[in-house]
């Protein structure tokens, strides 16, 4: 018998077993192994019905099979916002709207992290199975890394370092997809594959390293997010890495399908196929270019592509066998969601289902989260010692003047939802005094505004920062210090720091509430006023959680994910790709404003001393390392406990130092605590190009402990073995 014979076999003795259990076609039969179930469904599909399911709905109507589209999702659903995510001209679908990424980021708290994602993928649940609204891949988290401060798109990465960024990634993916064994509530779909940091020629650049780097640095987040946090899904970038572009690149296939196991979706960026000829000119015609995307694994478009597939069979560039294949990875990721079987079994599948459901966007449970997050997500950045400005005391003020364009709202960004509400800062300052202080308002200095109720004032709160979408057209940002999609920044400099002089020459009892999206070189604010503070856009609790920190009800213990630098000059060219030319605190040699994992905190913390159970670490293992740290303030707090690496004789250019662990912990007034944190001899190796394959290098190393990158107080030196 030939092997066709024993196909056709096992397909008749399949199809008669999903009979005798009420299914008319195997693939229906959740028993049934994935594979086999996804292999009987593309037998059972025309042509024409795969091609259609190479868009980002992969259903086939007549064969009963519902496929689930993209929503994004990078800080909450989005079913609204100013993108019009909910659709354009439709009413939007209000959902909680937590901090920017970038904020998020700033918790440092991957336990938060989870919950943020998981609450959001219940909403998108319920948006779905109750309203019929959206979708359940959820375009989410953002792996790429903030190199660059200058990058438009900063606000949607957790930071600059590979480690944490995958930490933080992971982190999301777990919550987004659940923890059931069969489903998953949603899928993951990181973005945008591979080293996508510059907005302005995104559409024909090409971000060029070397494979240490690609190995050790760029890839890092989304093979931390496939192997470790489970994502089946991303989005391949808009440029070109290293003279190819992202979405034809071999590394597709040939490292994360078959070296890391993503066997899901891999979908092109919005408009990225027709960019092959328009822009990269890349191929002849489309025909040529969309049997590559195919080819190299892209089993979703997101803009138009059928006559081009189409076209690429008749041409003889393409076969139906390739397109079968690319298809079963996005019928996995249907499967994994429950699209292809009977809701009984799938504990997702209920969320929504009763019509009198009552919104979880209105709960309380989840604004509650909402300010915590906020809460977290703030970064004390300076708190002179000498004044103690910081917490502001109600008891010794009569009169705040709030100053600032952005004190009245809360700015979303473009990959927002709309909230369910908003409390600007004004407001929530105003919640926080109640009427026993007066509060004046400013938006700027016109007519002396500004400096004549500074004046008037016990205290001044400045809210300064940037429009996260710039206020503006698609690819237009008036003000040179902002950025967004499309737009990179054209200055770090802060140009409301004018503002800021005026009003502290009026009344320097002056905090600054720096509200952005990316970093600034705030220099003058930095040496001159007594307070500031860091606090991204977007949340729908801004007000309350920045007035909960200014006014102490909250002790912020938030930390900063990006190096702060003091000059645009300090930077090298925005398209250098090589971060060893000076670029992150791993490379960067100067001083900065502020250090990665910088904040401060209205308490003192003391470490007592470090442990390691030994001095070596050999491959394939763990090293537990126990910190003890005291809190010798008098108030509560939480310590972002950070550990680093420093080489100390490697054979191969190494960072300066490298975070590989770090925990944010809770302390009372007065407390000891030993904190235990792991380092992994997998995220010591160095990729060995001869070799090609990550090696363990002995040598020693110095672990490193601190409450930032540059206030290290302990060290310990252990060996690596082999």
């Amino acid at each position: 018998m030939n092997k066709y014979y024993l196909y056709f076999l096992l397909l008749i003795t399949t199809s008669l077993a999903a009979q005798q259990k009420g299914y008319q076609y195997p693939f229906q039969n959740p028993d049934l192994d994935s594979e086999k179930r996804i292999d009987n469904l593309l037998s059972l599909m025309t042509l024409d019905e795969k091609i259609n399911a190479l868009s980002t709905n992969p259903s086939v109507p007549r064969l009963g099979v519902k496929g689930t589209g993209h929503v994004e999702g990078l800080h909450g659903l989005a079913l609204g916002g100013p993108a019009e995510w909910g659709g354009k001209n439709r009413e939007p679908l209000p959902t909680t709207t937590f901090p920017q990424a970038y904020g998020l980021g700033e918790t440092w708290d991957t336990e938060l992290l989870q919950k943020i994602a998981a609450v959001e993928a219940l909403e998108t649940r319920f948006a779905y199975q109750h309203y019929n609204r959206g979708g359940l891949v959820v375009r989410a988290p953002n792996a790429d890394l903030a190199r660059d401060p200058r990058w438009g798109r900063t606000e949607e990465s957790y930071g600059e370092d590979a480690f944490f960024n995958g930490i933080m990634t992971v982190a999301f993916v777990k919550g987004l997809q659940g923890d059931n064994d069969k489903y998953w509530q949603t899928a993951s779909l990181m973005k945008h594959f591979l080293a996508n940091s510059n907005e302005d020629g995104r559409t024909y650049t090409s971000s060029d390293f070397d494979e240490r780097l690609w190995r050790e640095y760029y890839s890092v987040p989304f093979r931390m997010g496939v192997i470790e946090g489970g994502s089946r899904a991303y989005m391949a970038a808009y440029n070109k890495v290293n003279g190819i572009p992202a979405m034809v690149h071999p590394m597709l296939k040939d490292i994360t399908v078959n070296e890391w196991g993503q066997n899901g979706i891999i979908c092109t960026d919005g408009g990225a196929f027709r960019l092959l000829l328009s822009d990269h000119k890349y191929y002849e015609d489309k025909f040529l270019g969309a049997a590559a995307a195919v080819k190299a694994g892209i089993n979703q478009f997101l803009d138009e592509f059928t006559e081009a597939v189409y076209g690429a069979i008749s041409n003889g560039y393409l076969t139906e066998k390739e397109i079968d294949e690319v298809l079963k990875g996005d019928y996995r990721v249907m499967i994994k969601l429950g699209m292809l079987d009977a809701t009984g079994n799938n504990p997702y599948a209920a969320i929504g289902i009763d019509k009198d459901a009552k919104d979880p966007w209105l709960s309380e449970s989840h604004k509650q989260l909402a300010l915590e997050a906020t809460q977290k997500s703030i970064v004390l950045l300076k708190n002179d010692p000498a004044k103690q400005l910081l917490p502001l005391n109600k008891n010794n003020i009569k009169r705040i003047a709030v100053i600032g364009q952005y004190a009245e709202d809360v700015y979303l960004d473009w990959y927002s939802g709309t909230p369910p509400y908003k409390v600007s800062p004004l407001q929530g300052i105003k919640n926080k005094v109640g009427n026993d202080i007066e509060v004046t308002y400013a938006k700027n200095n016109a007519d002396g505004k500004a400096a004549k109720i500074a004046a008037e004032a016990d205290v001044v709160i400045v809210i300064a920062g940037n429009h996260p979408y710039c206020d503006a057209g698609w690819a237009d940002c008036p003000v040179p210090s902002n950025g967004k999609e499309a737009v990179d920044r054209q200055a770090i400099t802060l140009e409301q720091e004018d503002l800021i002089k005026v009003v502290y020459q009026s009344n320097p009892n002056t905090v600054i509430v720096l509200q952005s999206s990316f970093p600034y070189a705030i220099n003058w604010t930095q040496e001159n006023v007594p307070a500031i503070v860091h606090i991204t856009h977007n949340s729908q609790e801004t007000g309350n959680g920045l007035a909960d920190v200014l006014f102490g009800d909250y002790n912020p213990a938030g930390r900063l994910t990006q190096t702060w630098v003091k000059d645009i000059t300090d930077l090298p060219p925005l398209l250098d790709y090589n971060i060893r030319n000076g670029r992150t605190y791993m490379y960067f040699k100067g001083e900065p404003l502020y250090a990665f994992g910088y904040g401060l905190s209205y308490t003192s913390f003391a470490y007592k001393s470090i442990e390691t159970g030994s001095n070596t670490l050999s491959k394939n293992k763990e090293l537990e390392v126990k910190v003890t740290v005291s809190n010798n303030g008098k108030r509560d707090g939480e310590e972002v406990v950070q550990l680093y690496v420093k080489h100390l004789n490697s054979k191969v250019e190494r960072p300066i130092k490298e975070l590989k662990a770090f925990k944010r912990v809770p302390l009372k007034a007065g407390e000891t605590k030993t904190v235990t944190l792991t380092v992994r001899a997998k995220d010591l190796e160095y990729w060995n190009t001869a070799k090609q394959r990550f090696e363990l290098e002995p040598e020693d190393i110095e672990l490193q402990i601190g409450g930032s990158s540059d206030a290290i107080a302990l060290t310990k030196q252990i060996s690596i073995k082999k």
